[in-house]
């Protein structure tokens, strides 16, 4: 079927809801989402039967082909009829590499079901469970694929008994995650089962697949596999159970059409009053109500300029419709709605709900956006990321006229991927670029090239972030002109609050009684909690604790000002603050407005704030990441020799039997060798995958030394300034 014709296939049903699914891939790195992908276009004639499998069409930048590894989340259209109904398909590929988890968690929030891949050997690995539990956070229901079959009988030499008991095994570990992470009202009804079909085996390399009503219609059985990859021919598997057909027939049953998902969707991803007219047209998908989309990935088109993608909740859009963006607080006009086709994006002129449009013309949208009609719609739930941007690098292009073009597409690929962090140091005029990982940076690199581009990269370095251990104050700082009076003290944040800021459940944006009372919750003075003033997304509050102060108000956004600047760059140095409270005490003001200006209040509540962190245990934490070693059960011994060795440690030992998982943590600090030194331990024979967990304290002992090397990169003098620098006495 070709392309064109798709499409207009498809135009015919996107008005019939229960007609429409949404769905993604999700999987754990190299597990075969892309593959299993391709052979979805297949079932749209959008790829060839000899290159399902294999085009990795989804893939479709350069550096994902040469890698071969899903990089962005690409989108795609499919129309495929079941039983003589006709269907539309929106389905998103995904990212397995835990760097890029960051687009997953965009692309959930359009979805209302998933595909889970998990390799037939490895089974259900870390970011199996990660992207499980991203799901099901957002209520997206998952239904499950287990692929590869053919590596249990080519390598692992099962017997269909053994096959099927092995099979049994990875099932169980991916319900015990719905038992875990999903809500306690979907924990039974999305468990997956081999009864009800929601579960599905195949190799998609191999592009054949079943379930159990497939695999009975087509009469197969796991012995008939097993003889097939022992000498048979694989044409038998393909064309008896092709596996578009059972992937999208499992689709069509367990994925909900948009307007059931969106009845208990919304009310989780939406905080606004459902019986306004607004709720009540997202909760019945009405494409008659108001416009409410919500923008999951804005990319750059070179020609089109930006193109924002997501899903639309209710209303219909057009070309030529004005919306309001809530959270830049313009209105723009709609250029052009189109659908994406993999690579390829189709001009249709109009969508209504329960679709995922690509709109042009919105120039300041960005992932997260809440586009509406309605100026004052409730935006909805802010996107919540797993992970944080842990490694950063300097560049700077060869040829100093390049700059202007390096800055242009440093901050386009911001655009299309906000966990990649870029900023520009006012003082050395360094380019800084944070990921969340070398891998991350890698990829940045070689986008950068692709572009022609020829940058010189500085050797990556880890992010840490300052925070205090203990509580100071209240101290006082003067202004310059010594004419008004700053009073502050700080003390640490509990990880419970952190965390709760840093999931988006407690931020600025949030009516204050609402913050009040999830503070007083969880253990905060009444007056503290009502005299909130401001909360960043890494962790730190700054709370107004006077009483009766004059000309506090007009001062506050100085003040602040002066707390924002300390919380970007602490005092040991100048690293991000994270899980600090600080509060105003006292403040005396000067009478004349002249003497209040921001030249002299912010720096006194700067000093304040860095004096009095100074005197409250002041410590450095760095990134710990969570480590998963998969190797032959004999290597077990050196796998956690090689962990230990990198002030890592060994949490656990899963014994499978084949092969052993070593589950463990490790430092960030210790890991640019560690491809090296665990290859070279192993001989090669251990795979492993990292990703982010927690912030933790630096060791005493070297608490001193990873001050004094950080604050030599940047420049500044060695010794951290004692805190009477920055204080005053009465």
């Amino acid at each position: 079927m070709p392309r064109f014709k798709t499409v207009a296939e498809a135009l015919k049903v996107i008005n019939q809801k229960d007609q429409i699914r949404n769905f993604g891939v999700i999987a754990h790195v190299d597990h075969g989402k892309t593959t299993l992908s391709d052979n979805m276009l297949l079932a749209a004639g959008m790829v060839s039967p000899n290159l399902a499998g294999q085009a990795l069409v989804l893939d479709y930048m350069e550096l994902e082909q040469k890698r071969s590894m899903t990089i962005k989340a690409a989108n795609v259209t499919l129309y495929h009829e079941h039983e003589g109904t006709p269907y539309v398909f929106n389905m998103i590929d995904t990212p397995g590499h835990i760097d890029f988890t960051g687009k997953v968690t965009r692309s959930l929030r359009a979805l209302d079901g998933a595909v889970v891949v998990v390799d037939s050997v490895e089974g259900v690995m870390v970011q199996t469970e990660t992207v499980t539990r991203q799901a099901l956070e957002e209520r997206v229901r998952p239904v499950l694929f287990i692929n590869k079959i053919d590596r249990l009988v080519k390598e692992l030499r099962l017997t269909p008994d053994r096959m099927q008991a092995w099979l049994g095994n990875i099932i169980a570990d991916f319900n015990r995650l719905v038992e875990t992470y999903a809500e306690p009202e979907y924990r039974e009804k999305w468990k997956v089962s081999v009864q009800d079909d929601s579960v599905a085996f195949g190799s998609a390399k191999d592009r054949w697949g079943f379930n159990l009503s497939v695999a009975k219609a087509a009469g197969l059985t796991f012995k008939d596999v097993y003889e097939i990859y022992s000498g048979g021919d694989v044409e038998e598997l393909r064309r008896k159970a092709p596996l578009h057909e059972t992937v999208l027939r499992m689709v069509i049953k367990h994925v909900p059409p948009p307007h059931v998902a969106q009845r208990y969707r919304i009310p989780k991803i939406w905080r606004g009053d459902l019986n306004s007219e607004v709720g009540r047209a997202m909760l019945e998908c009405d494409p008659d109500g108001p416009i409410a989309m919500m923008v999951t990935n804005a990319v750059v088109d070179p020609q089109a300029g930006i193109v924002a993608t997501g899903r639309l909740f209710s209303g219909t859009v057009h070309e030529g419709d004005t919306v309001w963006l809530i959270g830049a607080r313009a209105a723009q006009r709609i250029q052009s709605v189109q659908m994406f086709m993999g690579p390829y994006r189709e001009v249709v002129g109009m969508l209504p709900a329960g679709n995922i449009p690509a709109l042009l013309g919105l120039d300041k949208a960005r992932a997260g956006e809440t586009l509406s009609s309605t100026r004052d719609m409730v935006p909805f739930e802010s996107l919540k990321y797993v992970a944080e941007p842990v490694v950063t690098i300097s560049v700077e292009p060869k040829n100093p006229r390049d700059l202007p073009r390096l800055v242009e597409a440093l901050q386009r690929m911001h655009i299309e991927d906000p966990n990649l962090l870029v900023t520009i140091n006012e003082e050395t005029g360094e380019t800084l670029v944070s990921g969340m990982g070398v891998l991350h940076l890698e990829v940045v690199l070689a986008m950068l090239a692709d572009q022609g581009l020829d940058v010189i990269a500085g050797r990556p370095v880890i992010n840490y972030r300052e925070t205090v251990l203990s509580s100071a104050g209240p101290v006082l700082a003067k202004s310059p002109n010594r004419h008004n009076k700053v009073y502050v003290r700080v003390e640490p944040l509990s990880e419970e609050i952190v965390e709760l800021i840093r999931e988006g459940k407690l931020n600025e944006n949030m009516d204050k009684r609402e913050i009040a009372k999830l503070l007083r919750d969880h253990g905060w003075d009444a007056d503290e909690a009502r005299g909130v003033v401001s909360i960043d997304d890494r962790g730190n509050i700054f709370v107004d604790g006077t009483k009766g102060v004059q000309y506090l108000q007009e001062s506050m956004d100085y003040l602040k000002a002066g707390w924002m600047d300390v919380m970007n760059a602490g005092p040991l140095a100048q690293e991000y603050v994270r899980g600090t409270k600080v509060v105003l005490h006292h403040f005396v003001p000067h009478e004349d407005p002249a003497h209040r200006t921001y030249a002299q209040l912010m720096p006194a509540m700067r000093k304040a704030v860095l004096g009095a962190m100074l005197l409250a245990q002041p410590t450095l934490l760095e990134p710990i990441l969570g480590i998963e070693v998969s190797s032959p059960p004999e290597l077990i011994g050196t796998v956690a020799g090689v962990i230990t060795s990198k002030r890592g440690k060994v949490i656990d030992i899963i014994q499978k039997e084949y092969l052993s998982v070593v589950v463990g943590e490790i430092p960030a600090a210790e890991t640019s060798d560690l491809s090296e030194v665990m290859r070279g331990a192993t001989g090669g024979k251990a795979m492993w995958t990292t990703h982010f967990k927690a912030w933790r304290p630096v060791p005493s002992g070297m608490l001193q030394s990873v001050v004094e090397s950080i604050r030599k990169r940047k420049g500044l003098p060695p010794a951290v300034p004692p805190p009477e620098e920055f204080l005053d006495k009465e």
